[in-house]
């Protein structure tokens, strides 16, 4: 089994408490200097020095991974190995084509609303409304601002008395770039930094990695390399569009997120929480908040689940659409408390040309849940994330 997560999202912690993961495994961290000088050196021995191994931080040694193949091969005893990584594996092609059709993959994102309320005993309320087409009838308290900008790392999620600012500065430089020179020689740290806070005054934009790297005073080539390192570090996450349907108009570039709204937030330049967030970054912050809630409550419940966006050059746009076999649902994300028929228009234009979408959904911060049309609803954010 292999774990994947960004930094400082738990994965350690399960790996070394969790009463099944943790059960009669030996553990081993890369983040101790001298397991990383025994993986590097000799990571067969690594390999074979337990029964049942926990490797922690394996991203920082691909060297392992042929002798764990092997390992595999010779005896394919599942569970033997259980494996974390703060780079997502399977974008590294070395490690990915080592342990093809050898390792189930999992993905381990930040906190998500419904663990935070202490809700993952229900289904979540969009798996039963794609079940039975009813809205569950729940009682959960409304999002927050505070709780969009603190996010959903464990550390800072569960402790309000820790410093959000602080925080995220110690981060950026003891985690981001250290696993940034880790994985690939970066020459320029700052240029890099300058992209990486760029891109988060662009959370929720349409990607244009030409007018990034000009903003970041990176050749595009640079530019790209970097947003791709990112994209492995599971720090961001392109959200591709949604190409079903007969519009010949689309915008065919993905769309830029964060894996965590706290971090986007933070790098975007908002470094009080008291204050709140500019209006300028409002609604994409509040959009990045709803898809990392809705990508880590769904994706354990409706595997093979896929997220995208649509856009009409111009005309209309929804912010999120779900692909789950062969049903189709359209979420459009609004940070105001009320609704104005403008703002399911593009929700309109998608399903009169989507047959398979079940249904529309704007999910706002108001409190009523209610009909918009015919399978068009009004809906609570709290309500969508529980």
């Amino acid at each position: 089994m292999i774990i994947n997560g960004l930094r400082q999202t738990g994965k350690s912690t399960l790996l070394q408490f969790d009463p099944v993961l943790a059960a009669g495994r030996s553990y081993r961290t890369l983040d101790d200097l001298n397991t990383l000088g025994q993986a590097h050196t000799n990571p067969q021995q690594l390999i074979e020095s337990a029964n049942a191994l926990a490797l922690d931080e394996a991203h920082r040694a691909p060297e392992l991974f042929l002798p764990l193949k092997q390992a595999v091969d010779q005896e394919r005893r599942p569970g033997r190995f259980v494996v974390t990584g703060s780079a997502n594996l399977l974008l590294l092609k070395q490690i990915a084509d080592s342990l093809a059709g050898r390792a189930i993959y999992v993905h381990l994102h930040p906190f998500n609303r419904r663990e935070l309320l202490g809700r993952v005993a229900n289904p979540p309320v969009l798996v039963q409304f794609l079940g039975n087409g009813q809205w569950p009838s729940v009682t959960v308290p409304p999002v927050t601002e505070t709780e969009i900008l603190r996010g959903g790392f464990p550390e800072i999620a569960l402790n309000p008395s820790v410093d959000y600012a602080l925080w995220f500065e110690g981060f950026e430089k003891t985690y981001l770039e250290r696993d940034v020179r880790d994985l690939r020689r970066v020459e320029n740290l700052l240029s890099f930094r300058r992209l990486l806070r760029l891109s988060a005054l662009r959370v929720g934009g349409v990607l244009n990695v030409s007018n990034l790297g000009r903003d970041a005073h990176l050749p595009e080539s640079t530019a790209r390399a970097h947003l791709d390192l990112l994209e492995t570090l599971m720090v961001i996450h392109r959200l591709p569009p949604f190409l079903g349907n007969r519009s010949s108009r689309l915008i065919k570039a993905p769309k830029l997120y964060f894996a965590d709204s706290g971090l986007a937030a933070f790098l975007a330049g908002v470094t009080d929480i008291r204050s709140g967030m500019p209006e300028s970054l409002r609604g994409a912050i509040v959009e990045n908040y709803v898809l990392q809630n809705l990508r880590a409550a769904l994706e354990p419940h409706l595997r093979g689940i896929n997220f995208g966006y649509w856009n009409e050059q111009g005309r209309h746009e929804v912010d999120l659409v779900l692909e789950y076999g062969r049903q189709v649902l359209a979420i459009e994300i609004k940070a105001a408390s009320r609704l104005a028929p403008r703002d399911w228009r593009g929700l309109e234009a998608f399903r009169a040309i989507t047959p398979n979408c079940v249904a529309g959904i704007v999910a706002y911060a108001g409190n009523d849940l209610m009909p918009l049309g015919k399978n068009l609803w009004a809906v609570p954010m709290q309500v969508l994330l529980a």
